[in-house]
C-alpha cells in the first residue's frame, strides 16, 4: 500500500526539505502550529503512520522497523532526497533508525521526547501495554480515554487545558484507529543503535519539557553523552508536548537552531 503523507509546497521548489512525524495516538495535525511557521521558508512533508490519520488503513505490524521503512518510503515517493526531520515520541526513534542506516539523507535532527531503539522505556511500555490490555477488553473508545485521561505526558495539558489546547488534542487522539494496540502479531525486533551514534555526524536538536517524564529526560541524557554534534534545550513549563503545549517557544527554538546550520 503506498505511503500517505501531506505535501504543503508554499515554499517553492528550491526550498529545503522539513519532515515532521507525530508519535504514537496522534497524527500530522499536532504540527498545525509548526506548519504555519514554517511553511514559507520550507516545503513539508507531515507524514502519518500506519494505522493514524491518512495510513489508518494501513495494516501491522507496528514495529518501530516496520513503521521506519513506511516513512522511508513517504520521504521517497515524495521525491526528498535530504531533509530536515523533525519528530515527537515515536517519530524520533524512527528517525534514528534510519539516520544510523543512512545520514546522507538528513541534513539536521529535531528530537521532541526522544525515544531509544531497542531500549525500556519503563513508563512508556507500561502505558503503552495498558492501552492495548483495555482496547482488547474494553475496546477502542475506552482505551483512548484511558491514555488521554491518565498518561502522565498529558499532564501538563490536563492542568492547563486551554492554554495548551486539550480539547484540540483529544479530538486527534479521538480519532486514532487503535489499529496498533489492536494488532496481536509480531513484528521485527529492534536492537540497541548505541554503537552507532558517535559516527552520526549530524546537527541534533534534542528538547524536552521542563516536566517531561524521567524515561524521556534520561533517553535524551544518553543522547547527548553520545551524539557528537548535539544541541540540547529544555521548555520552560511544557510537559510531554512541548510543540503542541508551547508552540511560539518551540518554534523561536527551532528557528534557531536551523538559522545556524
Amino acid at each position: 500500500m503506498p505511503a500517505r503523507y501531506e505535501f504543503i509546497g508554499d515554499a517553492g521548489n528550491d526550498a529545503p526539505w522539513l519532515v515532521m512525524v507525530h508519535g504514537m495516538s496522534q497524527d500530522r495535525r499536532v504540527f498545525t502550529v509548526q506548519t504555519k511557521a514554517f511553511r514559507s521558508t520550507y516545503r513539508i512533508l507531515l507524514i502519518d503512520l500506519p494505522g493514524h490519520g491518512l495510513s489508518t488503513e494501513i495494516p501491522g505490524p507496528f514495529g518501530h522497523h516496520e513503521m521506519a521503512d513506511h516513512v522511508r518510503g513517504a520521504i521517497a515517493q515524495a521525491g526528498v532526497t535530504r531533509c530536515h526531520y523533525w519528530a515527537t515520541h515515536t517519530g524520533t526513534s524512527l528517525g534514528l533508525l534510519m539516520a544510523t542506516a543512512e545520514a546522507s539523507l538528513f541534513e539536521s535532527l529535531i528530537f521532541e521526547g526522544a525515544v531509544l531503539p531497542g531500549h525500556s522505556m519503563p513508563s512508556v511500555d507500561r502505558e503503552f501495554q495498558r492501552a492495548r490490555e483495555t482496547a482488547q477488553a474494553r475496546g477502542i473508545a475506552s482505551a483512548r480515554k484511558q491514555w488521554f485521561d491518565e498518561a502522565a505526558w498529558f499532564d501538563v495539558m490536563r492542568e492547563t487545558p486551554e492554554h495548551c489546547r486539550a480539547a484540540a488534542h483529544w479530538s486527534i487522539v479521538a480519532e486514532f484507529s487503535g489499529a496498533p494496540w489492536l494488532f496481536t502479531g509480531p513484528a521485527q525486533p529492534v536492537s540497541p543503535i548505541d554503537d552507532y551514534l558517535a559516527a552520526l555526524d549530524l546537527p541534533v536538536l534534542l528538547y524536552n519539557g521542563e516536566h517531561d517524564l524521567g524515561d524521556f529526560i534520561e533517553a535524551a541524557d544518553f543522547l547527548e553523552a553520545r551524539l557528537p554534534r548535539v544541541e540540547r534545550i529544555n521548555i520552560p513549563d511544557a510537559g510531554g508536548f512541548p510543540a503542541w503545549e508551547y508552540p511560539d517557544r518551540v518554534n523561536r527554538t527551532v528557528e534557531g537552531f536551523l538559522a545556524n546550520l
